[in-house]
């Protein structure tokens, strides 16, 4: 048999391709596609991660092999086509929230996040997962979504310096006479642009055209630089946050609540990106099921656990997987191509120092509409349900914490259900989490 067809035939055993009534071409395409739309988180990620302390070029490295290796778990283990990556949301709270707002360091994080993957690979294991999902009120899930929106919003707005703190009005409308502002703005547009024209890879493409303007005008630190030839300094880079993280205060009640919040975060994030993907490939039945679901949720929680070990924050399943999924994947090979890519754009790491942060901007932004328009799902017209789904909504950015949005969301729909006399309509997991945030605020634990 010629060497071309034991390939094929591999492939088709490992994939099913044709049970899926894809080809290999189509699965390629696919995973082409799916890399070219989530690239830009190769940028975005390090960026974020910078606020934290963490070093740009380590955390550069540590995200191509974290998404790479949650690409091949979801493909060659689940046979799903959808591509995993350090989550926009997560990154935020990691940065910003647990790090900026909390005061722990970024080991401290990591070791939080190694935590969370276990238990999401538990509760994915023993399907304690379905249980969650059921128990968690669907108006209040699409609040969440709706605050992490939100809250990536205005971290962007911060980053680009379009929103600026102001002692008078708390925050007021940045300096449009500088560069940043203008050509995040300019980015911003230029995606929504490329993406209503459906032009493939529009994120990335919105972050290198800033990033070049930018170093045109000579506003960047520096251009790019060879780093294919600098494998030593790569692999001693990633050295600095590889098996860094720390477990010194792990059991206290500020660190149990974060590992809650990237667990619940990771789990609702997770779940609804993959219904939401097999339901696209035609493969979920009408509650967005799949056969191989409990597989891809295992395979993203132990991403999450090893890419906390080689530096990371959660890595999760990504929704422009939808993307290659349009383009005809079906497969775990779409999966595992956009894994590949991830492997071969190693050698970009110098490109960072190129990136300004007012370049990825523009992907949060954009992230930030994709995930404020759960909004439209909201039951408005119930105010019982709306209004904890408005608060864990608007509590996010103005709390300036992921935690405390979902935890006031929660705690505002037991006790508008008690007071309304609906106390049927609770169930113990909301009880449970409900004082548990009590227990928090009281205590001033995060």
């Amino acid at each position: 048999m010629p060497y071309e067809a034991q390939v094929l035939n591999m492939l088709e055993k490992l994939f099913k391709i044709t049970e899926h009534q894809s080809s290999v071409k189509t699965e390629f395409i696919a995973g082409l596609t799916t890399f070219l739309t989530m690239a830009y988180v190769l940028f975005a990620t390090p960026g974020m991660m910078a606020a934290a302390g963490m070093p740009a070029d380590a955390v550069f490295i540590a995200t191509a092999l974290a998404a790479a290796l949650g690409c091949l778990l979801m493909g060659l283990w689940a046979n799903f086509p959808a591509a995993l990556a350090p989550g926009m949301g997560l990154n935020a709270f990691f940065a910003f929230a647990v790090v900026g707002g909390m005061g722990y360091s970024w080991q401290e994080a990591l070791g939080a996040v190694f935590v969370s993957g276990i238990i999401f690979f538990l509760l994915s294991a023993f399907k304690i997962r379905e249980w969650i999902i059921t128990s968690i009120p669907k108006n209040l899930r699409h609040g969440i979504t709706v605050g992490i929106g939100l809250f990536l919003t205005i971290i962007a707005f911060k980053q680009a310096e379009v929103v600026v703190a102001s002692p008078a009005t708390l925050v007021a409308l940045g300096d449009f006479t500088k560069a940043g502002p203008i050509l995040a703005s300019l980015g911003f547009l230029a995606i929504i642009a490329m993406e209503s024209r459906k032009v493939t890879g529009s994120v990335l493409w919105g972050i290198l055209g800033v990033s070049i303007i930018a170093y045109a005008l000579g506003l960047t630190g520096g251009a790019p630089v060879d780093a294919a030839a600098e494998s030593l300094t790569m692999t001693e880079s990633l050295m600095q946050i590889a098996g860094a993280m720390t477990f010194e205060n792990i059991l206290t009640s500020g660190m149990l609540a974060v590992i809650f919040a990237f667990v619940f975060v990771d789990l609702f994030d997770t779940s609804g990106t993959l219904m939401a993907t097999a339901s696209q490939a035609g493969l979920a039945d009408e509650k967005g099921n799949f056969p191989g679901m409990g597989k891809a949720m295992m395979a993203d929680s132990t991403a999450t656990t090893v890419g906390a070990v080689i530096g990371v924050p959660s890595v999760t399943t990504y929704v422009e997987s939808a993307s290659g999924i349009a383009a005809g994947g079906r497969t775990g090979l779409t999966a595992v191509v956009a894994g590949i890519l991830f492997l071969l754009a190693l050698p970009l790491v110098g490109i960072i120092d190129f990136v300004p942060a007012y370049a990825t901007a523009p992907a949060l932004l954009f992230v930030g509409v994709l995930m404020t328009s759960d909004m439209k799902n909201i039951d408005w017209h119930d105010l019982t349900e709306a209004t904890p789904a408005w608060i864990a909504a608007i509590g996010m950015p103005l709390f300036f914490s992921i935690s405390h949005g979902i935890g006031m969301g929660f705690l505002s729909y037991t006790l508008i259900k008690l007071f309304s006399g609906r106390y049927k309509d609770l169930n113990p997991a909301l009880v449970i989490v409900s004082l548990v945030y009590v227990y928090v605020l009281a205590t001033g634990a995060f």
